[in-house]
């Protein structure tokens, strides 16, 4: 598998445990889950990211 496409498939996983982790949250009204959820959604965009320009830039 390239490299380009485990950064994606990487950031899509981190994305969706973040979802998780900031609306657990919420539920149980824990501002330091809900601010770690948030912060691994956003590491997550941000690697899903890099794949998709890796591709692009065909590395």
């Amino acid at each position: 598998m390239k490299r380009s496409t485990k950064d994606q498939a990487a950031g899509k996983f981190h994305e969706a445990k973040g979802k998780v982790k900031e609306t657990a949250g919420k539920l149980i009204d824990d501002p330091e889950l809900e601010a770690e959820g948030k912060g691994e959604k956003i590491a997550g965009k941000v690697q899903k990211k890099i794949g998709q320009v890796e591709k692009v830039v065909g590395k």
